[in-house]
């Protein structure tokens, strides 16, 4: 997919340029209209410091931002082995260098999306609905998609264009409250001032355009190049699994999840594989769509007669008209045919699902004799629990000084301190409790005699 990639760089390019001259009239009239005549430079300069900010946002912390948005957490592959497992077998069939990170996203619609601006902080998140709701094969053709975004380049791009249309928000923003709050009084006393007054009511008029006009134009923009990426990456997913109805079949899945998430904005739609600000249907399909129509999506995939590039072009000029992937790519692509389904089930249940997320979390597990299961979040100060179905108080699970140094233990904890001790109570996952409140995890596959905690720096002895 070079050819692709080629072009997405040369659109990202004008469309970057595109943005940048919006941001840039924008700053002017604003400058001309809220400092007065010759206020021109003063704007186009608050609009290139507002750029700056939002561009060292992008190239420190953009995709913790976005994920720390979406209350992502980063899993380990003890957390996980077969998610782990499925984007391994798609970063191999991908090419890709390197492995992303992999979070999971405490949200029953299913859903998943890429960012990343390097390797080093690269990562794809999935939804829990999403690792429950889908089977094997289904969760391989979405992690495909999101796989394809990272190796042509897509997430880098849409984030970058997501900062770009956030400063035109902000400055557009800036722009209308002084036009309703402070603008009408002004204009109305330059009306009065001859030739002046009737050039700065244009002005004006000019930056209450760019104001509406500015944020729209520049979504546009980047809601159109999102649309085509879409198609690239399901023509992409489609190789990488052997299994286009993989894909085709999650597609429908989470259209037709009755719930949107919770955390999506239409700043960060276009980064999803399916548009999460609409539940139950497919979104219009219309130039403010941030994605095709999944049921265009869905009739191309089930329409092709292989898994090569060649059989998605082929498909997708049937159903769409036009061409959509270069000669080249096309001619180096290597012909595939359709493999058999698995016919295995989701990677997790629910119940794995949520615990994942509750571990992740800090939450500590506890079981009461008369059946009940609950969780306690970290930072519960007491050590005991009163179970609200019978009563019993019930232990908090905690690591607990040697006996013979328990009376002895000062209450500053150092890495001087003889080391707790804490006793598993069987082989899969457990948490307990530090002395200084930090949830300590332990998975099935630990073998270590001790383990330290990663807030205070204290030993702990696990037997």
């Amino acid at each position: 997919m070079w050819e692709q990639i080629r072009a997405n760089r040369r659109r990202s390019i004008l469309l970057i340029t595109i943005m940048a001259v919006v941001l840039a009239l924008m700053g002017y009239t604003a400058g001309e209209n809220i400092v007065g005549p010759g206020g021109g430079v003063i704007g186009l300069l608050v609009g290139l410091v507002i750029w700056a900010v939002q561009m060292m946002v992008y190239l420190t912390s953009a995709e913790s931002i976005l994920l720390n948005h979406a209350y992502a957490q980063e899993l380990k592959r003890e957390d996980s082995p077969r998610l782990f497992n499925v984007v391994d077998e798609m970063r191999l069939a991908s090419g890709l260098e390197f492995m992303p990170r992999i979070y999971l996203v405490d949200d029953p619609a299913p859903n998943a999306f890429a960012v990343g601006r390097n390797p080093e902080t690269t990562a794809i998140a999935v939804t829990s609905g999403l690792v429950h709701r889908l089977n094997r094969d289904e969760l391989q053709g979405v992690i495909a998609h999101e796989t394809a975004h990272l190796k042509n380049r897509d997430a880098q791009f849409m984030t970058l264009a997501a900062v770009m249309l956030g400063s035109i928000v902000i400055l557009a923003e800036i722009v209308r409250r002084w036009t309703w709050y402070g603008g009408r009084g002004r204009s109305r006393s330059n009306s009065r001032g001859g030739d002046g007054g009737q050039a700065q009511a244009i002005i004006l008029l000019l930056g209450l355009v760019f104001a509406i006009l500015g944020p729209l134009m520049a979504q546009l923009l980047y809601f159109a190049c999102s649309r085509k990426r879409e198609f690239l990456a399901d023509a992409c997913g489609s190789q990488y699994t052997r299994y286009p109805e993989g894909l085709a079949s999650a597609l429908e899945k989470i259209s037709q999840a009755a719930s949107t998430s919770s955390f999506a904005s239409k700043a960060t739609a276009p980064l999803f594989i399916v548009n999460p600000l609409y539940a139950g249907g497919d979104e219009p399909d219309s130039v403010f769509s941030s994605h095709p129509s999944t049921a265009q999506r869905i009739r191309v995939l089930r329409s092709m007669a292989g898994a090569s590039l060649a059989d998605y072009e082929e498909a997708y000029r049937r159903a769409m008209g036009g061409g959509l992937i270069g000669r080249g790519s096309l001619g180096s692509a290597p012909q595939q045919s359709i493999r058999a389904p698995s016919n295995e089930g989701p990677i997790e249940t629910r119940h794995d699902a949520q615990n994942i997320i509750h571990r992740a979390h800090g939450y500590l597990p506890v079981q009461c004799s008369c059946g009940l299961k609950f969780s306690v979040p970290e930072g519960y100060e007491e050590d005991h629990i009163r179970c609200v179905r019978c009563g019993n108080l019930l232990p908090v699970p905690a690591a607990v000084p040697p006996p013979e140094t328990a009376a002895a233990a000062p209450p500053v904890i150092t890495r001087a301190q003889p080391p707790l001790q804490y006793k598993r109570q069987g082989h899969g996952w457990e948490s307990f409790r530090c002395q200084c409140g930090r949830t300590i995890q332990v998975s099935p596959g630990f073998v270590a005699p001790y383990i330290y905690c990663n807030n205070c720096g204290r030993e702990i002895q696990v037997t």
